[in-house]
Formats: C-alpha cells, sequence, structure tokens
C-alpha cells in the first residue's frame, strides 16, 4: 500500500494526441477509484472510437492492482509503455486509454512504443496545465470536544502538531474536526490529554488517502 501518490482530480478527463506518419493516437486520462469503474472508463472510450483499430488500456490503483493490454497491437508495444508513463509519474487510482487511428503505415515495434507513450504523456501534461494532477496523502482525522475556554489554545496546537482544522461546530461544547498526516496525529492526542489533565478529548479516526 502505498503512502501517498499522485492522482487526476474526480470527474475530469484530460486528453493528448501524437501523430506519427498519419497513425493518430489519442491518450485518455481519468480518475477511477476500482477495478470496476476502470473498465467502465475503458467501454465509454471503445464506444466513443467504436471505429478506431485500437483502444489500448492501462490503469493503476493506490491498492496496487494494475493491469494493462495491447488489444491487438504487437505485444508489449502499447499497453505497457502507457503503463509505464503512469508509473512514472508517481500515479495511481488512474485509467488511460489511447486510441490508436491507423493511418496506413506500419511504424514498427520501436516506432510504436514512442508513439503510446508520447500520447499517455500529452495527456497527463494537459492534466497537469489544467491543475487537475492532485497529490493523495494518508491522512486521519481527529475530533476534538473541547470547552470554548480552550478553543484558542487548542487551535495553535493543532497547527502546532501539523494538523489542519476542517471545520468546527459551536455548540454547547466546541467540536474541531482535525486533519493530521497519519502518525502525527499521536502526540497531539498526547498533549491535549495532558492539558485536561488526563480525560481523553478525542475521538481518531481510521487512515483514509485525502488531499491535505
Amino acid at each position: 500500500m502505498l503512502d501517498s501518490y499522485r492522482t487526476i482530480a474526480g470527474g475530469t478527463e484530460a486528453t493528448g494526441e501524437f501523430v506519427d506518419r498519419k497513425s493518430r493516437f489519442i491518450a485518455q486520462l481519468c480518475h477511477v477509484s476500482s477495478e470496476a469503474e476502470a473498465e467502465e472508463f475503458i467501454a465509454t472510450v471503445r464506444s466513443r472510437h467504436h471505429d478506431a483499430r485500437h483502444n489500448v488500456p492501462a490503469w493503476i490503483l493506490a491498492d496496487g492492482r494494475e493491469r494493462c493490454s495491447d488489444d491487438g497491437e504487437p505485444q508489449r508495444t502499447s499497453g505497457m509503455p502507457t503503463l509505464e508513463v503512469l508509473r512514472g509519474a508517481g500515479l495511481a487510482d488512474v485509467c488511460c486509454v489511447v486510441t490508436r487511428y491507423f493511418g496506413g503505415t506500419l511504424l514498427g515495434p520501436g516506432g510504436l512504443v514512442r508513439a503510446y507513450t508520447a500520447a499517455a504523456q500529452e495527456a497527463l501534461a494537459a492534466a497537469e496545465a489544467a491543475g487537475n494532477v492532485v497529490q493523495m496523502t494518508m491522512v486521519t482525522r481527529v475530533t476534538a470536544t473541547i470547552p470554548y475556554s480552550a478553543y484558542g489554545r487548542v487551535e495553535r496546537m493543532v497547527s502546532d502538531y501539523g494538523g489542519k482544522v476542517r471545520d468546527t461546530i459551536f455548540s454547547e461544547d466546541v467540536q474541531m474536526n482535525c486533519a493530521f498526516l497519519t502518525g502525527k496525529e499521536a502526540p497531539f492526542v498526547a498533549a491535549l490529554r495532558e492539558l485536561a489533565s488526563g480525560e481523553d478529548l478525542c475521538v481518531v479516526g481510521e487512515p483514509t488517502f485525502q488531499e491535505f
């Protein structure tokens, strides 16, 4: 399991194109969170480009699973180069499908590797230019319920221990919903317990991948 990774923002899709000797290679890159979502995106692209010679898919998930296919191209000339672009960029929870419209000239194995690589790199560059590549990190949420008199001090403590206050609810007490990089929450929880003379004022959630 990764500690952090980059991915494409949900609800966005990036496209890049590369042309070699009249063959068009169109890479389409999007966020997916499961194998089922990857297969759904692949099916969407196949439908979109039903008249293309090849629709070459590659995907990587944050849990380490990955898959690619040459979709009729010579072995290891298309799917693996596309996957290598995703790996090399530190991406996960992403799917890239490179559509090829054949231009009438055989490119050879080396030419195919270069073309599929270039198309995938163009799609990634487009996503980065649009600000749609985001960093995901393992984050632990901590909910602290404190008296009003301690609010200012605890707010400073969250910052001092490297956390962020996501939102605050003011009722009979103050409920502060905070986020810490996983592993950094324990010192804050211990310090708040000491401040409260041994009383545990925090509820610690399960670590999840989030933008931080």
